[in-house]
């Protein structure tokens, strides 16, 4: 390991390390734009200037310059500020005075780095350079005169993303970073440059001319568009979120959000249900809740211990083990969260957990997909994978070919594969320290006993690593699992015991014909088809609009934050379920959150600490037959849910770019 001093202090830096690096363990700050600590080093901005000795006496760039034993690294003389002033010169001198109007103000890397480091005044007196409008889709705006090429948007799409869709043409003065062929960027992860971007070059254009940040509440909340659990930060003004931006947790997101985690927040103010409503003669009608609850309850006598519920994908775990006590207290079991019809084994959590860990996929060396769209269905667990292949990992898949962003031997679209793999793959297995296998929900439900048959055959479990992975793609699903909320046959046992009251906890992907002859209870945010099929809908709240666990696809227990308060007379649901449970005569025992989550800790000890929950691993013997074609579940990426559906911008997302509609600009 390399021992060097920087600034008089004594350093030591794993080997490969860089001077900027070195730089930053002994604690000093070195201004940078083109360097990413998640991208490759392009080293063209020339910010990170430092004077090495030994060595030329010249400022060098440190994020390329590696570090190495007895180097003196100075970042404080004077021709280290020079060179700084003088980069800074060069970039300011194209760089439209625009700050008022750019949303970038006030989080902008240059304008922190021209106050820290530049002169405060320039000598260049002729006319800048003005360059053309890109368009690059219904997320990304761009301002490309305010463009200093550091090229991170370039990498992020090769590297992270996975798609050449952004790269720079021309030389020299003339170069240009554009989209292909000035073509919408197709990546589901291309909401990230805008994060990358250190200028207002690349900016949030449903975010455009919003808001300051200084204007804004920050709330820490965790996402619910997928089961991955993304940590997120939601920024509101008023009663409205403004904005989602990820958070750095590298467990789960490393630093990244797919568009849906930050895009869909504007669906959180369309089609709201702010009122209760109940059907009179066929028709829903406002109401007050005294009057909803009156109409319950006439059901609730009808009914006795008749009594389901049903949990959607977007659920906290307090709302859950809320109706779970009531449908309890009722007299009834009937619980069920896989709300589209999956019935598959839950007698051990371990057999249907992602027990790699989204970190772990990385350290895979050979990968097997089963009936996964990993792509939609866990965007960042598909960064993983190509993090892996960067390694040298190889990657089989079973199911319908899909532009994955990178290579895949595609193995053939029937679930008897998983009996009679190729031989290329069971050597490649055979050889593998660190196998791993994926199985989709598209699998799951006809393939589980195979799947699982495939940890003998392929070796996949070992001391210290668990290769078997089950990957869900809703946000409740394994709280819910962790709660019971699981018949054995899946929602097909609630429809055939036939309950006469049925509560729908925001579940909208249900076939309510099943339930006609039901009492259909909403308790939702969204007017979306569950309400629409409801006999009374009870206003509910938002991921945003109260606090909450969640448990993602590995077993992370995670909690978010209220940031704002839902709308109109809208609740928040354990409230909701609390008060109701009084007037049906059935009343809970906790008043306050914290009491509920007294009791829900009881009943689940697994969800009281936050972090990976441990499952054994005792796997059920399972039918090994497994045969059908593949049908992944998500049909478009950005219309999964009724937030996403509610959403202006994730509508506009879906038409663009999954079904190919043209949309003119305002110039065209």
């Amino acid at each position: 390991m390399p021992k060097l001093t920087v600034d008089g202090i004594e350093v030591e830096v794993p080997q490969g390390a860089t001077v900027l690096q070195a730089c930053e363990a002994a604690g000093k700050e070195i201004p940078r734009f083109c360097y990413h600590e998640r991208l490759s080093i392009a080293g063209n901005c020339r910010m990170c200037l430092v004077e090495v000795k030994p060595g030329p006496p010249k400022p060098q760039a440190s994020c390329a310059l590696p570090a190495g034993d007895n180097q003196e690294v100075r970042t404080d003389t004077p021709m280290v500020k020079q060179a700084r002033e003088g980069v800074l010169e060069f970039l300011l001198i194209n760089h439209p005075l625009d700050c008022p109007i750019c949303d970038q103000g006030g989080e902008c890397d240059l304008q922190d780095e021209t106050m820290a480091y530049g002169k405060g005044w320039s000598r260049y007196q002729e006319n800048k350079r003005a360059v053309t409008e890109k368009y690059m889709g219904p997320i990304v705006k761009t301002v490309m005169t305010r463009c200093i090429h550091c090229t991170r948007c370039v990498r992020f799409t090769e590297e992270v993303a996975g798609g050449e869709e952004i790269g720079a043409i021309w030389r020299g003065e003339d170069m240009q970073i554009t989209s292909y062929l000035e073509h919408a960027v197709k990546s589901e992860l291309s909401g990230n440059v805008v994060d990358l971007c250190p200028v207002g070059a690349l900016t949030s254009k449903p975010y455009a001319f919003e808001a300051r940040p200084w204007e804004l509440k920050k709330t820490m909340a965790i996402d619910v568009m997928d089961a991955v659990g993304t940590n997120i930060r939601l920024d509101s003004r008023g009663r409205g979120i403004l904005r989602a931006l990820p958070r750095i947790n590298e467990d789960v997101n490393e630093e990244w959000a797919h568009d849906k985690t930050r895009h869909a927040v504007d669906g959180l103010s369309h089609r709201r249900l702010d009122k209760p409503y109940v059907r009179r003669e066929g028709k829903l009608v406002a109401a007050n809740w005294e009057d909803a609850f009156a109409a319950i309850v006439s059901a609730a006598k009808k009914a006795g211990d008749s009594v389901a519920a049903i949990a959607g994908d977007m659920v906290d775990c307090e709302t859950m083990f809320a109706a779970k006590a009531l449908v309890k207290s009722m007299g009834s079991s009937l619980l069920e969260g896989r709300q589209t019809g999956m019935d598959y084994d839950v007698t051990n959590l371990a057999a249907v957990n992602f027990n790699t860990t989204i970190a772990g996929t990385e350290e895979a060396d050979v990968i097997l997909l089963v009936g996964t769209n990993l792509r939609w269905e866990a965007s960042l667990v598909n960064t993983r994978v190509r993090k892996a292949i960067k390694r040298g990992a190889k990657v089989f898949a079973i199911g319908p070919e899909v532009d994955l962003t990178y290579k895949v031997e595609w193995l053939g679209n029937d679930l008897s594969l998983l009996g009679k793999l190729p031989k290329a793959v069971k050597d490649a297995f055979k050889g593998a320290e660190k196998p791993m296998v994926i199985v989709g929900g598209a699998a799951l439900r006809n393939g589980h006993g195979a799947a699982l048959g495939l940890v003998k055959t392929l070796g996949l479990v070992k001391e210290g690593w668990n290769g078997f992975n089950v990957l869900h793609f809703s946000a409740a699903r394994m709280g819910g699992l962790m709660l019971g909320y699981a018949q054995k046959g899946g929602i097909a046992d609630i429809v055939a015991a036939k309950p006469k009251l049925t509560f729908f906890l925001g579940a909208d992907e249900v076939d309510f014909k099943a339930f006609q002859d039901s009492y259909k209870v909403y308790i939702g945010h969204h007017g979306d088809a569950g309400a629409h099929a409801a006999d009374v809908i009870l206003p509910a709240a938002s991921y945003a609009e109260k606090p909450g666990t969640y448990v993602n696809l590995e077993g992370r227990v995670q909690r978010g934050d209220r940031a704002v308060f839902p709308p109109g007379d809208a609740r928040e649901d354990w409230t909701i379920l609390r008060a109701l449970s009084e007037a049906l005569g059935h009343t809970l025992p906790f008043d306050t959150y914290g009491e509920l989550r007294a009791q829900m800790f009881a009943d689940a000890p697994a969800l009281a600490n936050e972090g990976l929950a441990s499952f054994e691993w005792a796997p059920p013997s399972l039918d090994t037959k497994a045969e059908g074609e593949i049908a992944y579940p998500i049909r478009d990426f950005y219309l999964t849910n009724s937030i996403c559906r509610a959403s202006p911008t994730m509508q506009r997302c879906s038409a663009e770019l999954v079904h190919g509609e043209e949309f003119a600009e305002a110039a065209e």
